[in-house]
């Protein structure tokens, strides 16, 4: 597997020294951990937050960028990597759509970076199992990352400088925190809701009541199961298991045949108790908060174009922008080498894919920077992703605007040139030529 064949020449050592994370006081149920995040990918809400997030990071454009001169490098050695295949089983959308979704659930998502042995440079980026990459500092106060082999069992030890590890909140800037570990609260009671509203409607809508009889009910009577073995029941939970055999989830509605003076009394679903219903809007909000999403992205919520445009756009500033940033240092840290970045080199990811808007708008946007000279044809044709035409490099400028100081001389040429006048130039000030 790719994931071994990274890993096979690295040192290994014994069990895995006591690490230094948020979450390893006590060591790290797996199971629990496992089973709460299912758990909670069954909420919607969760399910597509983590889905938004996810897939928005991994749509983003990746480049080279030297900050110099701004110039975008196509043509390194990071191409085939960055907008290419990540590994041989993963496409780079796949990959860092994979990566965000452990920051999210997980708290943490490593990547170990294959390096070629002659360049040093990165040849292929494999994820680790967040759960199985712990972060250990020696003696001395080097970090180091140690990986458990789920199927070996055996630890390994990766230079720092070898794994790619983004993280979620932090208390400590070493260790992450999952969303999934701050909003426990609130996924847990919609978890109960849920189950609630699935339990009533299995039951036909109906909720539980009462059977009430005038006779004492307290003794017990003798039953054989299925295997020959006798048992003792009272006669309540006989009474309980007939009623619900016959009337039961499944069978709703079923006309009730009472006797010897069985009478059952229903207990209501008062107004009040159906509006559970009405505190999922609460619910929801109260999810998107903690993953910065707007509530109209996952499909909740007053739906108006105007704000939703402009609750979008906070998305992209104020969620997005801080992870990709994260994102943006540490790639660039890693996956480039001291002397690439001494020169200037960063890996960036482009934003403006979430800030198109309409085609009206996108047209005013274009127009507006080409006349300012900040943008030419060209410019405009790759943002569209279309190819380049002859001539399209040129860029243009109006030249209605002129420096304050220059605005007399403007002046006077142009007035000069409207009534048949010589120009400032070409005004002789010699005493001699002069009538």
């Amino acid at each position: 597997m790719i994931f071994d064949r990274g890993l096979r020449k690295k040192g290994k050592i014994g069990p895995a020294p006591r690490t230094l994370t948020l979450e390893s006081a006590d060591g790290w149920d797996l199971d629990n951990v496992s089973m709460s995040t299912d758990r909670a990918l069954k909420v919607s809400t969760v399910y597509r937050c983590v889905d938004l997030l996810s897939t928005s990071m991994a749509m983003l454009p990746v480049y080279l960028m030297r900050e110099t001169d701004k110039r975008r490098m196509s043509d390194h050695h990071l191409s085939p990597l960055l907008w290419g295949r990540a590994n041989e089983a993963m496409t780079t959308v796949d990959y860092t759509a994979l990566l965000k979704r452990n920051v999210l659930l997980r708290g943490n998502a490593y990547a170990y970076i294959q390096r070629d042995s002659k360049t040093g440079w990165p040849v292929e980026l494999i994820p680790l199992e967040p759960d199985l990459t712990s972060i250990y500092f020696d003696s001395a106060g080097r970090q180091w990352y140690i990986y458990t082999n789920p199927r070996t069992g055996e630890t390994t030890r990766l230079y720092p400088e070898d794994v790619l590890h983004y993280k979620g909140p932090s208390a400590d800037g070493i260790s992450g925190v999952s969303v999934l570990t701050s909003a426990s609260m609130t996924i847990k009671t919609a978890l109960a809701a849920q189950q609630h509203q699935t339990d009533l409607y299995t039951n036909g809508g109906q909720p539980s009541g009462v059977l009430t009889v005038d006779t004492d009910l307290s003794g017990t009577t003798e039953e054989t199961d299925a295997e020959g073995n006798v048992l003792t029941v009272t006669l309540k939970d006989v009474i309980r298991r007939e009623w619900e055999r016959a009337h039961g989830p499944g069978r709703a509605f079923r006309v009730a045949v009472l006797d010897h003076g069985l009478k059952y009394q229903p207990i209501g679903l008062s107004n009040s108790d159906a509006q559970f219903v009405e505190s999922e809007d609460v619910r929801v909000a109260d999810l998107c908060r903690f993953f910065g999403t707007p509530t109209h992205l996952v499909f909740a919520g007053k739906q108006s174009y105007q704000s939703n445009e402009q609750n979008s756009l906070e998305f992209v500033r104020y969620t997005l922008q801080g992870d990709v940033t994260r994102w943006e240092q540490e790639d660039s840290h890693k996956l480039l080498l001291p002397s690439e970045r001494a020169e200037g080199l960063r890996v960036k990811r482009e934003m403006k894919v979430f800030l198109r808007g309409d085609t009206a708008a996108q047209g005013a946007w274009y127009k507006a920077m080409r006349e300012a000279g900040v943008y030419s044809v060209n410019d405009i044709r790759a943002l569209e992703d279309l190819p380049e035409v002859e001539g399209g490099d040129t860029r243009y400028s109006s030249l209605n605007f002129v420096p304050l100081e220059l605005f007399r001389d403007l002046s006077i040429l142009r007035a000069g040139a409207g009534d048949g006048q010589p120009a400032a130039d070409e005004v002789d000030d010699d005493p001699e030529h002069s009538d």
